[in-house]
């Protein structure tokens, strides 16, 4: 639990009345906002007001003020938490024009329509005592690291989101599952990313609070001081932006890589590439009000498009992220790019031969752009309990990787938390992580029972359709026009033969061949009669993770059964016995 975030949400206690516990976050999180960029800008007040005094500009009064103070934003009101209150009648009026007089890169509060909650924090007469608690609270840089500052964060948010019933997992996701996305994101670049002076980019299409991009630069300065990686993002909840966007400010990031609006519909960074994405998208999420906008791209973009390898039921969002991050990647011919995405366990096998999840599969595979999938433990998160897995995607593999998918088990490394928060009550500890990676990292040689690596092909079918005679009234096959027998639709089955049947190494390119095989060994046997309907073959692919790491478990021997058997019936007669003693 975070002390500081305990400390804010405490604040919340003067609202009771006129707020209701769902409205307190609207409240609460700007002014930590407010108070955060406040405590940053004050020691270079003066010299700001002065400047603003002297430039007229303001291209040229942002250039003079990024000179004197290092800092790309700025705030040019005679106001602050410092002198707030001495004007007491003034309060509301002077609270709005601090707001109002950030620089236009600032635009954090018009998302929390923080102007009307000063009218309304006025009109309930709490406005002067929340600012004199949020005023006593220190939120400098050198008071509260970035770190504790976004674990603050994340706690009023979980807070707010209890007391509106919402779910806290459509804003942020836990930091030790973040961690671990980038441990792996980083880990085959790791001896490019030592390099003295480097500049890397980094995007998230959906930011929510800005918790990846926080650690992954973290990690990636923790390697290398010297590093320097470019934040980008794009988020479509209001608060969720305003905070991401905020934070970035404070550490002296380009606030405007920070984009407000839907990934899905409206791309911010068009035509851009960067060198890691990184995205945990919501789970699940119906995007039939998007559909026409998605469809309408796909078709107009053409092979070329985000979405061109297929569509995903519109039930289920997921696999339009991973195209989009996908599309992301700087290109192999500039460097390559990886991307690093948690999922539920649907896109591994979701949707039959040539629908649109098996097509993004297919194009996915073939590519050679899937690196490796990690299954979590369950518990995981705040918001649900289900099975997550990370994807690590790379266009341009190590050699020893390439044609190569790598699947690790990492189900039973995971740590029992203290206290549950929601649904999480496990988490990955710095030696569960190291175990994960490690496994990744040993590839061929590590440990089989939780690590397999699969050539491409291996996640290929074809999916048959097995047809059988129908039969008249005396038993006979019933013919058409040309002799054939008709087919029985009641009889009718479906069979999935992998590429890789009968030891083949040779793709989908042996379709006939393994395809025949297969009927002959598998099926002729058991229905001699069985004919396959060439027509309708059709080619899928999926993921089945779960079976390549199912370990088969004898049952008990029927003497021990009987045993344990005999044990409650005993248990049960002297029950019995006593109740009618």
């Amino acid at each position: 639990m975070s002390t500081l975030g305990s400390f804010i949400w405490s604040i919340a206690d003067q609202l009771r009345g006129p707020y209701r516990p769902n409205q307190y976050g609207n409240v609460i999180l700007p002014l930590t906002i407010l108070r955060r960029l406040d405590c940053i800008l004050e020691p270079d007040r003066e010299t700001v007001r002065n400047l603003a005094a002297k430039y007229d500009n303001p291209n040229r009064l942002r250039i003079e003020i990024k000179k004197a103070t290092g800092r790309p934003f700025y705030n040019t009101s005679n106001y602050s938490f410092a002198n707030l209150l001495a004007d007491a009648d003034g309060l509301a009026d002077n609270l709005t024009d601090y707001i109002d007089r950030f620089s236009p890169d600032v635009d954090v509060f018009e998302y929390f329509d923080f102007r009307n909650e000063i009218l309304a924090l006025e009109k309930a007469a709490l406005l002067r005592e929340v600012i004199t608690s949020f005023k006593a609270v220190n939120l400098h840089p050198d008071a509260v690291s970035n770190a504790d500052m976004g674990d603050a964060f994340e706690y009023i948010i979980r807070k707010f989101n209890e007391a509106a019933n919402e779910t806290s997992g459509d804003h942020y996701t836990p930091r030790d599952a973040i961690r671990l996305l980038v441990d792996l994101l980083f880990a085959e670049k790791n001896v490019d990313l030592t390099e003295a002076g480097i500049v890397r980019t980094l995007y998230d299409p959906t930011a929510g609070t800005g918790g990846m991009l926080a650690l992954a630069e973290e990690h990636l300065l923790g390697q290398n001081p010297d590093a320097k990686l470019n934040l980008y993002g794009q988020e479509y909840n209001p608060q969720s932006y305003a905070i991401c966007k905020s934070d970035l400010l404070a550490k002296g990031h380009d606030a405007t890589n920070i984009a407000f609006g839907n990934t899905l519909t409206d791309d911010a960074f068009k035509g851009r590439q960067f060198d890691f994405c990184m995205s945990n998208p919501p789970y699940g999420v119906d995007w039939k009000q998007y559909a026409k906008a998605v469809t309408k791209e796909r078709d107009e973009a053409g092979p070329y498009g985000r979405f061109a390898p297929g569509l995903p039921a519109t039930s289920d969002g997921q696999m339009l992220f991973l195209l989009h991050l996908v599309h992301k990647m700087r290109a192999p011919e500039d460097g390559g790019g990886r991307v690093g995405i948690v999922m539920n366990g649907s896109p591994l096998f979701n949707g039959g031969a040539e629908s649109g999840p098996s097509n993004i599969r297919k194009w996915l595979l073939e590519n050679d752009l899937v690196d490796a999938i990690v299954a979590l433990p369950t518990n995981m998160f705040f918001n649900t309990g289900i099975a997550t897995y990370i994807w690590i995607l790379d266009n341009t593999k190590h050699p020893d990787r390439k044609g190569l998918v790598q699947l690790i088990d990492g189900t039973s490394f995971w740590t029992k938390m203290r206290k549950s928060l929601g649904s999480k009550n496990r988490e990955l500890s710095e030696a569960d992580r190291a175990n994960v990676v490690k496994l990744y990292a040993d590839f061929l040689d590590a440990d089989p029972d939780y690590s397999k690596v699969l050539r491409n092909d291996a996640f290929g079918y074809w999916a048959i359709t097995i047809e059988r005679p129908l039969l008249d009234g005396s038993g006979s096959p019933v013919v058409d026009r040309k002799g054939k027998p008709k087919p029985d639709t009641k009889k009718r089955d479906t069979e999935n033969v992998p590429f890789t049947y009968g030891g083949s190494t040779a793709g989908p390119a042996c379709k006939v061949e393994v395809i025949q095989a297969y009927f002959d060994a598998e099926v002729k046997p058991h229905v001699p009669d069985a004919w396959i309907d060439w027509a309708k073959v059709k080619m899928g692919y999926e993921i089945p993770f779960t079976r390549q790491f199912y370990k088969y478990v004898p049952p008990r021997p029927l003497a021990e059964i009987d045993a344990d058997l005999e044990k409650q019936v005993v248990k049960i007669l002297d029950l019995l016995q006593e109740v009618e003693d």
